[in-house]
């Protein structure tokens, strides 16, 4: 699993492995009953303690993402569909924000996005 990390990022670690992992699923690059890596293989990988993997797997788990079986491994569950649609309109949501962000300081008119999104969206 290709899992990137920033080092020099605000953002803890293990926030940015679950981030990576929460995107897969939503993208469905990770399905349901797919593995993740253990957690020696990925803190290996990633070279990065045992404890930030386990810490991020945790939330995971806490957030139903995955389930781990004792002795087998962390697997990704099945999501919820409404669960996983709102996970997708934040996501659009957040992108939008800043792109409305960036018109504004170019001084971009509500109708001229509204006008560009149409045309985008008709292609």
């Amino acid at each position: 699993m290709n899992i990137i990390i920033n080092t020099e990022s605000m953002i803890p670690i293990y926030e940015q492995i679950v981030e990576s992992i929460r995107k897969k699923i939503i993208v469905g690059e990770l399905r349901e009953n797919d593995a993740l890596p253990s957690v020696r293989v990925l803190s290996r990988h990633l070279r990065i303690s045992a404890l930030t993997v386990k810490k991020a797997y945790d939330v995971l788990e806490q957030e139903g993402l995955t389930a781990t079986i004792h002795g087998k491994g962390t697997y990704v569950k099945s999501p919820n569909p409404e669960a996983l649609q709102e996970e997708r309109r934040r996501e659009i949501e957040t992108e939008l924000d800043a792109l409305v962000q960036k018109a504004k300081r170019y001084e971009i008119t509500a109708q001229e996005i509204y006008d560009m999104l149409g045309i985008i969206m008709e292609e």
